[in-house]
């Protein structure tokens, strides 16, 4: 994976800008620490940071190819899991290649198909295209919106980015966020809008969305969304299809010309993919598998089971490594540690985020990235495969509401009354919006348009939050991780699964589960979901809470004049009595304490204005 950014505008000397274009080049150093450049052609400069992973050699960016009289040059962000019939259709046209990188494969359909090249990649990607001919820019962004690709247009131009901050670097962009950002901040988050960069005039691509810049227009299209299709396959193809798909998924994802090591929790997911992975090496005669998990110092004294994690991973784990003959490494984050972890992670993500999740998974891929450059991981299975408790349970799948944050009292008993007077109808409309616009059949049953619905809630929301986690806390420790259940075809193949089929069982994952029965231990396929693991230690509650304290106290800080003091103090004295989630499963009082953490240094840090 790598960084991009870039800027469009005819009416610019780039030679005045150096100064700028260095400061943008650097501020994605982390996502590229391996090389580097900066590619100046007619109105458009291209910025490219590369975290080498296939053809280190010869994958070198900015790219350019040049055909007759038309040059184009692209700056990427990604890995094509399709490179090889991608690359054997380009050949048969009488297209060559110099390299093995999937850089110049993506560069060269682009060639073919103009900006219909899109549909015929399956991988994780941001990219941008300067194409000298046409005169223009082409942006796009993968089906389910693994890799980022933020916006700024203005009067006479377009700056583009892998992260927020980097647009941040350019004096066009102010920190500046109006009511709408402070509902996504207060509201939302640690979610965010499709599309919704915060700051004012800053946006990003959507999932399967691409578009055009000429230097006057931006022209947008949605080339992937989640179609409605039956399902007609029977249970026992079902059940095969499901196991082919995932297989291939991963194995696609596993081809790498630098280190490769799986995450292994213990659960359904990552105990897949590291079987998958374990599989392969053992066909080819290679080493065992590296695995990676992650626990907290003391938290074999403090866990607190619960109806949502009723067992620690640690046996788990003992038992798929043993199983699968892996090389595993328990890296243990210490709480002192996680807390002052908050802060970086805010700069890791541009924004405040899901705290001490964020926190230990940015000091997590520090540690693999000692010895090595890509990972993969299990993030998704549980939005598309119908994992979460809200899927299960009656009351909460039909309750008319976003499942993971039903209620917005528990944010706004923090807020002082008043601020944010159209929060309400902001979010439900945002939540309406979803449901409206989810493809769905006509034959479909009550139960089976709520289960649409639900999906597509999950997939543009709640997913994407996890997806933005993991590729920032990854990247800035220049480690690459894939996502082998974020295959579009294995999203597609889940939108159309029928419910009865799905939850096999009556299980959550249900028929992931009975698809890889017989080559997991039973023990891990029938192991009752459980989230990424969290600290229980009072250590980090009473850190969390002593800086809550600290910024209430100080006047000086941005959110003085939001926060309620009791409100705040309540969860502190009381943390047992939080009414209703803040968002999903992790977020508890620790959490919202930190969230406030992270608020009012995010406020400080990028010195933000609200107009």
């Amino acid at each position: 994976m790598c960084g991009i950014a870039g800027w469009f505008d005819k009416k610019q000397d780039f030679r005045e800008q150096k100064e700028v274009i260095g400061r943008m080049y650097e501020s994605l150093q982390q996502r590229g620490p391996d090389s580097g450049g900066v590619t100046i052609v007619d109105s458009v400069c291209l910025i490219h940071r590369r975290l080498a992973v296939i053809d280190v050699e010869n994958g070198q960016q900015p790219m350019t190819i040049r055909q007759g009289n038309r040059t184009c040059t692209i700056v990427y962000n990604g890995e094509l899991y399709n490179t090889q019939e991608v690359r054997d259709e380009l050949l048969s046209y009488g297209y060559h290649f110099r390299t093995k990188s999937d850089t110049e494969v993506v560069l060269t359909a682009y060639l073919c198909w103009g900006g219909n090249c899109v549909e015929r990649l399956n991988g994780i990607f941001a990219f941008a295209i300067y194409d000298d001919e046409r005169r223009n820019l082409f942006m796009a962004r993968d089906r389910i919106g693994v890799k980022p690709l933020f916006f700024y247009p203005y009067h006479q131009g377009l700056l583009f980015a892998s992260e927020v901050r980097c647009l941040l670097e350019n004096p066009l962009v102010k920190p500046i966020i109006a009511e709408e950002g402070l509902c996504e901040l207060f509201l939302i988050g640690p979610g965010r809008s499709l599309g919704q960069g915060i700051y004012q005039g800053v946006e990003e691509l959507w999932p399967g969305e691409c578009a055009f810049y000429d230097g006057e227009r931006l022209y947008r299209r949605r080339y992937y969304t989640l179609t409605a299709k039956e399902h007609t396959s029977d249970r026992e193809q079902s059940l095969r299809e499901v196991r082919e798909l995932l297989t291939d998924a991963i194995e696609r994802q596993l081809v790498s010309d630098v280190p490769l090591c799986c995450f292994l929790s213990g659960g359904l997911d990552s105990s897949i993919i590291s079987y998958v992975a374990a599989e392969q090496r053992k066909c080819k005669g290679e080493p065992p598998i590296d695995t990676y998990s992650i626990d907290y110092r003391d938290n074999d004294k403090y866990f607190q089971k619960s109806l949502f994690q009723p067992t620690p991973d640690s046996e788990f784990i003992g038992i798929m490594a043993e199983a699968i003959g892996s090389c595993h490494h328990e890296v243990t984050i210490d709480n002192m540690e996680l807390f002052h972890a908050l802060k970086p992670a805010v700069e890791a993500r541009s924004f405040p985020g899901m705290t001490d999740v964020d926190a230990s998974l940015l000091l997590f891929c520090g540690k693999i990235k000692e010895d090595f450059t890509v990972a993969l991981s299990g993030e998704c299975a549980d939005e598309l495969f119908g994992g979460y408790p809200w899927y299960h349970n009656t009351e909460i799948l039909m309750e008319d509401t976003f499942p993971w944050s039903r209620s917005l009292e528990v944010r706004r008993s923090i807020l002082k009354s008043g601020f944010l007077p159209h929060g309400e109808e902001y979010v439900r409309q945002k939540y309406l919006d979803t449901c409206v616009h989810t493809d769905k059949l006509p034959s479909d049953s009550p139960l089976d348009r709520r289960m649409r619905e639900m999906f597509s809630l999950n997939f543009y929301w709640f997913m994407q939050t996890l997806l933005d986690r993991k590729d920032r806390m990854s990247m800035a420790n220049g480690l690459e991780v894939r996502v082998p259940f974020c295959d579009y075809r294995v999203a597609d193949y889940a939108f159309n699964l029928p419910w009865t089929l799905k939850a096999w069982g009556g299980r959550e994952k249900g028929i992931v589960r009975e698809a890889f029965r017989g080559l997991l231990p039973d023990s891990i396929i029938d192991r009752k979901k459980s989230p990424y693991p969290k600290t229980h230690h009072p250590l980090y509650f009473q850190l969390c809470a002593e800086a809550a304290k600290a910024i209430l106290a100080d006047k000086t800080s941005p959110l003085s004049e939001w926060l309620d003091k009791n409100g705040v103090e309540a969860i502190i004295e009381h943390p047992d009595k939080i009414s209703s989630p803040w968002y999903g499963q992790l977020m508890r009082a620790p959490q919202i304490l930190a969230y406030i953490i992270q608020l009012d240094y995010w406020f400080r840090r990028y010195r933000v204005t609200i107009v």
